[in-house]
């Protein structure tokens, strides 16, 4: 069972075309048999990273997904979701659920990627419409701020963004246009865009480096961004932070010597795009969940994956083990926004963004998370800030910058629960064998195609 993976997905093309067109995916939408949820049930020939596109897709819809089996061993990807709206309801609409199954069919059906791109996003075709840019480096009060500077005296008008920050380093996708709303193409432009800004994010230090890419194209920004953070090795914590584990987050991999897997399991307070985040980094790292579960309708979430490395070993050794529970927890730890959550909500215009930054390090406000998006000619922002020292914002503090900026334009949305336990585990986690992957067939929750 533990065979070479990576030479079965590189099999001849035109014969998986063959098999796929004679084994079509097959994807049921259900509102009837779950009570609080619809359920989604797909069934297709397997391929590498087929988990990531479905439960990526989940998640450009805006699905919570409240439970999952997951079983892809014998070449078949069989897998079920329990999803809701954001509100926790099912999926009422006709049309919203025609469009779940189009979109799921359309993303791992026939002419789909057979092997996940690291820059592909599900749905959508390369556009000449922005400029994309990437950036790592290490974090600093009023980075946000430098780097939106740069890019306004460079005519750089910032369209949508996307900005994390964990264990001292710093990630951001940054989609921009030139003053005609254009992409930027020009190299020598480019070039000059890439040397300031990686000059911008190098800073003083020395210790840790920073780098900068452009593109023209469209890609799924949260999937990059934990590209981004595990290439730039975030997960290894820094001295100053080793003491600041999350106490809430528990990552354990064994290996189940008898089947040749190792299973991780995860318990963890849950949030929107979790099992995105575990999913995404699993795969990036080039492992193959085989069976899962998944199961989030309290406040703490379980995940249990029975995986094996793409050649079709289990985790090796305790270096190995150590780093999968590592990636795994600055997985959950980056979309953890901390500080005080400001909504901004005004005319779009260039140097905005460098303009509302600049008055939040005026008055020593640092950003650790911000999404930034233009909507018909509006700029709608959202911000996490804290104090440069780490503490809480001051109210009078906050009350100058509203005033700056504007207090029907800069809302205050609240303070960010992440450091509130999650309730005790509920009584169902003591009987987790209940969910291991090889009682799915038993419980009949999931058949195998006939």
């Amino acid at each position: 069972m533990g065979g070479d993976l990576s030479s079965s997905w590189d099999s001849d093309d035109e014969y998986e075309k063959f098999i796929r067109k004679m084994n079509p995916p097959r994807v049921v939408v259900d509102n009837s048999s779950c009570p609080n949820a619809t359920v989604i049930k797909v069934d297709s020939i397997n391929k590498y990273g087929i988990l990531l596109e479905v439960v990526q897709v989940l998640m450009d819809l805006n699905l919570i997904v409240i439970k999952a089996y997951i079983s892809s061993d014998g070449g078949w990807f069989m897998d079920v979701f329990n999803v809701t709206d954001p509100d926790g309801k099912k999926i009422e609409r006709q049309k919203d659920l025609d469009n779940i199954k189009e979109c799921i069919q359309k993303s791992i059906g026939e002419g789909s990627s057979a092997v996940p791109s690291r820059r592909r996003s599900v749905d959508l075709k390369p556009s000449s419409d922005h400029t994309s840019i990437e950036l790592t480096g290490t974090d600093r009060p009023g980075l946000l701020s430098e780097v939106s500077a740069v890019l306004t005296d460079l005519k750089c008008n910032v369209v949508s963004a996307e900005v994390w920050t964990h264990n001292t380093r710093v990630a951001a996708v940054m989609q921009v246009t030139d003053e005609m709303n254009s992409a930027i193409t020009d190299p020598q432009r480019l070039s000059r865009i890439k040397q300031l800004l990686c000059n911008v994010l190098k800073g003083n230090n020395r210790h840790r480096g920073a780098k900068t890419a452009v593109s023209v194209g469209i890609t799924n920004t949260e999937r990059r961004l934990h590209q981004l953070m595990l290439d730039d090795r975030d997960y290894e914590r820094s001295e100053e932070d080793s003491g600041n584990e999350n106490c809430w987050t528990k990552v354990t991999v064994v290996n189940w010597f008898d089947k040749d897997y190792s299973v991780v399991t995860i318990r963890c307070k849950d949030r929107p795009k979790l099992l995105f985040d575990t999913v995404c980094t699993l795969t990036d790292m080039q492992y193959v969940v085989f069976h899962g579960s998944v199961d989030a309708e309290g406040p703490e979430a379980y995940q249990e994956y029975y995986i094996r490395h793409i050649d079709g070993s289990p985790v090796n050794s305790e270096a190995e083990r150590q780093r999968v529970v590592q990636c795994l927890e600055a997985a959950i730890e980056r979309r953890v926004s901390e500080g005080l959550k400001l909504e901004l909500c005004t005319s779009d215009r260039m140097g905005l963004l460098s303009d509302v930054t600049r008055i939040f390090r005026e008055h020593g406000l640092t950003v650790t998370r911000a999404e930034v998006a233009t909507r018909d000619c509006k700029a709608v922002n959202t911000f996490y800030v804290r104090d440069a020292t780490g503490n809480s914002v001051d109210p009078k503090t906050l009350d100058d910058i509203r005033a700056k900026i504007g207090r029907t334009v800069l809302q205050v949305k609240g303070i960010s629960d992440h450091l509130k336990s999650p309730s005790d585990a509920p009584s169902r986690f003591l009987f987790s064998g209940l969910f291991k992957a090889r009682s799915l067939y038993n419980l009949g929750l999931i058949r195998p195609p006939t």
